[in-house]
């Protein structure tokens, strides 16, 4: 009873000493539209002044956000756009900047778990219905197969003949000349220039599963012959099928079990595929970072030549397949044949000439150094991978700039 007594005298006390509530925010006096007094020693000032004043510091933090939107947003989409080649570039820089990372998850056999994850994603992501639908166009997908696995592994025997030191940049680019085609780039492109992209589907998956099973011959017959080495041939195509084949079931199963899943899956597909270009970095920052000492001795125009070899292997093999489309064209029927039909052949044109590096990285793993060392195998693929997904996005560009200009001149 005291302390409360205390309390309420302390209370009425305050009360009578202090009658404003706040004697730093004053009361606002509606005749002047002023506050009479002042808040720790300032002037302050009327309603119309303060709604100027917050009306400038609004537009202000907007202009510097627009300022910020006008340089970041084109910054994000590019990053987006090009999400496999950057991670790609970043990895192999990084593997070169600092190896010691890329050498410890190496030691853990980091890249195992990166392969299998990759082709787990593509089972997962795998749509049954869109294979169905290329039923009308089954001889171009037929043909694509034949280019894929049989005709342009043959670039490889030219390949190999010539000399580059190290022999091991050659050796790659001929091992990648007999790979299947891309996972996803290929579909991409074919997506957006408006072709058949179940038709590039279809000869993704078919090619990339019976690559499992032809791929390790061709290497036997048109690589390893030539350089004077014997693989074991039983052997790589039993790793293959546990590194490859085997996730990529399990991916497929996994959607066609889960309802849930696949939905997951479709609905965040761009998830799905920075996630496996992300896994597919980190095949080349360990194969770099762990054979750095050797990369360093190499000359930088030893890397340009190889770089502008691979460059001219996927215009080769562009090329083949041009010609190859209008002889079977004019074979089958002229204009009305499936050959000439531009969807059936953009799909075609671009998924028959772009060669896959997961395959090709899995398959330098499962050698074990039979045809040189894994790094100097892959470095040069990694930039042949680049260089053909940026070609053909120019092509793309040309042909969609192309169509422009035509419906343009048509609609005038």
């Amino acid at each position: 009873m005291l302390m409360a007594g205390v309390l309420k005298a302390l209370v009425l006390t305050g009360t009578s000493q202090f009658p404003h509530r706040n004697s730093y925010f004053p009361a606002y006096n509606p005749v002047s539209g002023v506050n009479n007094l002042t808040s720790f020693g300032r002037k302050s000032q009327s309603i119309p002044e303060r709604c100027i004043i917050v009306r400038a510091n609004s537009q202000l933090k907007q202009g510097n956000g627009g300022e910020y939107s006008n340089w970041a947003k084109p910054m994000l989409n590019f990053a987006s756009k090009n999400f496999l080649p950057l991670a790609l570039v970043g990895g192999v820089a990084l593997g070169l900047a600092n190896p010691t990372l890329g050498c410890l998850a190496d030691s853990y056999n980091l890249s195992k778990f990166s392969t299998f994850g990759i082709f787990a994603i593509a089972g997962l992501t795998l749509r049954t219905e869109e294979i169905g639908a290329t039923a009308e166009a089954w001889p171009v997908g037929l043909f694509g197969l034949v280019s894929i696995l049989l005709l342009t592994p043959l670039f490889s025997r030219l390949i190999i003949q010539l000399h580059l030191q190290p022999q091991e940049f050659v050796t790659g680019l001929a091992i990648f000349s007999c790979m299947p085609t891309t996972l996803s780039s290929g579909i991409a492109l074919t997506r957006l220039i408006g072709g058949n992209s179940a038709l590039a589907l279809a000869m993704t998956v078919v090619s990339n599963l019976l690559g499992i099973l032809i791929v390790p011959f061709s290497i036997s017959r048109y690589i390893a012959a030539g350089v004077g080495i014997s693989i074991p041939t039983k052997q790589l195509l039993k790793n293959l099928i546990a590194t490859l084949l085997v996730p990529i079931i399990l991916g497929k199963v996994c959607r066609e079990s889960f309802k849930g899943l696949a939905d997951f899956a479709d609905r965040n597909s761009k998830l799905w595929s920075m996630t496996s270009a992300i896994l597919l970095s980190l095949v080349p920052w360990m194969q770099v970072s762990k054979s750095r000492s050797l990369l360093m001795m190499v000359k930088p125009e030893t890397c340009l030549i190889a770089t502008g070899m691979g460059i001219l292997l996927h215009l080769v093999l562009l090329v083949f397949n041009a010609l190859c489309i209008q002889s079977l064209s004019a074979i089958s029927g002229g204009s009305s044949s499936v050959f000439s039909k531009k969807q059936n052949v953009t799909a075609l044109l671009i998924v028959a000439s772009q060669k896959t590096l997961p395959v090709m990285v899995a398959v330098v793993q499962q050698l074990g150094g039979a045809l040189g060392d894994s790094s100097l195998l892959v470095l040069p693929c990694v930039a042949a991978h680049l260089n053909q997904i940026i070609l053909d996005s120019f092509l793309v560009s040309y042909w969609l700039q192309k169509e422009q200009s035509l419906d343009n001149v048509k609609t005038a």
